[in-house]
């Protein structure tokens, strides 16, 4: 048994809180809203982000940071991306040398086009800072409904210990040493999600869909690896896996919001309908920037952020999508 320490109880951090009780281990879930933390002690359910799935009396459930961080073996930030950084900055008074530090957060930070396990290990340096990602929406989770993620970290022990602290018959693990294509992976795919969204919501069908999906992990793939990642990782969980739920499930908060958009909703009021962090929004701006930093095409991302930011019509935009000049499907194999 582990003494884990889950940090943000929205909709996957209680997901994960109650994954990780069921395997065995002793649980806090610790959030920075007062009236949160106290419904949740109230109700043991978080029935706006989470409805359904109890919390069983033996997860305490904490608004006291410090009490939190004071001896866990694992430590698991679960808060929206936009709020990483200032959480960061909250834990790191009281995180202890090599404290293990699990992200499961999803994004790219605007201003700095850093990852979040960057962010992570500016603020706090001396922790050890993972990643588990991959296709693992927490309405699911929360149900016991079977799920495959990945884990990522420096080392190949700390790697399969995470295995085994979050592996259950229901939620399936895998490992890997590719930090970086992990995380680009789960950020870059809610831009996509946008978009898929949006088809949906401007009345088109499967095939366009298909060729979002398609065509965005192809500018995802030559992104991360111009930055360094591996081929290999998008081929997993943490790539097309994560995109393809992302831009095809009824739980996906980037596709509903891009669907809002199609609909006709601006960003703003689709955001207000999702009533949930909108991922995707925060990271288009970013993938954007770090296109043009590596100098690599992604006409599905330039588009969503015209759409987003510059109030292109999302009809226009798939239209310009179209009609881009004639290219190869795959320029890395030769003709005979």
């Amino acid at each position: 048994m582990a003494k884990i320490s889950v940090l943000g109880a929205g909709s996957w951090g209680t997901a994960l809180s109650l994954l990780l009780y069921n395997n065995g281990h002793e649980v806090k879930l610790w959030s920075a809203l007062e009236d949160e933390v106290e419904m949740l002690n109230e109700k043991r359910e978080h029935a706006s982000k989470l409805p359904g799935v109890h919390l069983p009396d033996q997860i305490e459930i904490t608004g006291d940071l410090e009490e939190c961080l004071k001896s866990p073996d694992v430590a698991v930030l679960a808060v929206p991306s936009p709020f990483t950084r200032s959480t960061s900055k909250q834990m790191a008074p009281y995180v202890k040398e090599g404290q293990i530090i699990v992200n499961v957060a999803k994004g790219v930070e605007e201003h700095t086009l850093m990852t979040l396990s960057e962010i992570i290990s500016q603020e706090i340096p001396g922790a050890n800072v993972c990643v588990l990602s991959g296709p693992s929406h927490a309405e699911e989770v929360g149900k016991g409904l079977p799920t495959t993620c990945v884990v990522s970290a420096a080392s190949r022990e700390t790697a399969e210990y995470l295995q085994g602290i979050f592996m259950s018959p229901v939620f399936r693990v895998y490992t890997t040493p590719d930090i970086l294509g992990v995380e680009l992976g789960g950020a870059l795919k809610n831009v996509i999600a946008l978009a898929a969204g949006t088809a949906d919501g401007l009345g088109y069908g499967d095939n366009t869909k298909a060729a979002l999906i398609t065509r965005g992990m192809a500018e995802i793939a030559r992104l991360g690896t111009k930055m360094g990642a591996r081929i290999e990782t998008f081929y997993g969980l943490s790539g097309i896996g994560d995109l393809i739920v992302t831009c095809a499930s009824v739980h996906s908060r980037n596709r509903k919001a891009g669907y809002l958009m199609g609909k006709g909703y601006s960003m703003q009021e689709a955001m207000d309908e999702v009533n949930m962090v909108v991922e995707g929004v925060y990271s288009a701006k970013a993938a954007k920037s770090l296109s043009e930093k590596y100098q690599v095409e992604m006409p599905i991302i330039d588009e969503v952020n015209r759409v987003l930011f510059e109030g292109k019509a999302a009809s226009e935009a798939v239209k310009d999508l179209m009609v881009r000049d004639k290219k190869v499907e795959t320029p890395m194999l030769p003709w005979k």
